[in-house]
């Protein structure tokens, strides 16, 4: 009697623990580069989900991913995924918010660019590299990371790249299954905190 006490607290616990998450995530939001509004996880999960990549302008490992982050982007997107950038590194001024948008005018990446000026996504999250993903999707419980981590196995080399975490993640959740790996370690440049 007294483990199965054990065990229902237990799961109240872990059940009170999904649902704060479920509920402060979809209360996040930032200010985008690109249009100036700020924008919501809430207002961006509205399809089958939602994958945040962290990203700088300055860390050579997000430039070698551009071109798989635009074509993750083309592949999903019409398939109910949203995709945003976030770059935790910089305070939000005019200056820096013109250089995003047009880094991301050159760069075809044509997507959201937040701003974490505060680092608030990175702490809420636990990031540490760039770049890093978070795909959100929704729940029975409400909102949970169904994958955090890398985007594949080579950030360096495309061409050699055997392992794609988040492209086999997204399939399994087309397919209604959960994520088999659902974190795997990324790779790349240290998030400079402040």
């Amino acid at each position: 009697m007294k483990k199965l006490s054990i065990l229902l607290v237990l799961l109240i616990v872990i059940g009170i623990s999904i649902q704060s998450f479920s509920q402060d995530v979809t209360e996040l939001s930032l200010k985008d580069a690109v249009t100036g509004k700020t924008v919501s996880v809430a207002s961006q999960l509205s399809g089958k989900g939602l994958i945040l990549v962290f990203h700088s302008l300055d860390c050579p490992f997000a430039k070698m991913y551009e071109g798989r982050i635009k074509a993750l982007r083309s592949k999903y997107q019409g398939q109910g995924f949203n995709f945003i950038l976030v770059n935790p590194e910089v305070k939000g001024s005019e200056e820096e918010q013109t250089a995003l948008r047009a880094y991301i005018d050159q760069s075809g990446l044509n997507m959201s660019y937040l701003m974490d000026q505060e680092q608030a996504w990175v702490k809420y999250f636990k990031i540490s590299k760039i770049p890093e993903v978070i795909f959100l999707t929704r729940s029975d419980s409400g909102v949970e990371i169904s994958y955090r981590g890398a985007i594949d196995n080579n950030p360096q080399a495309e061409s050699s790249v055997s392992e794609r975490y988040l492209d086999k993640a997204i399939d399994q959740i087309l397919k209604g299954e959960k994520p088999v790996a659902s974190q795997v370690r990324a790779m790349g440049c240290n998030v400079r905190t402040y």
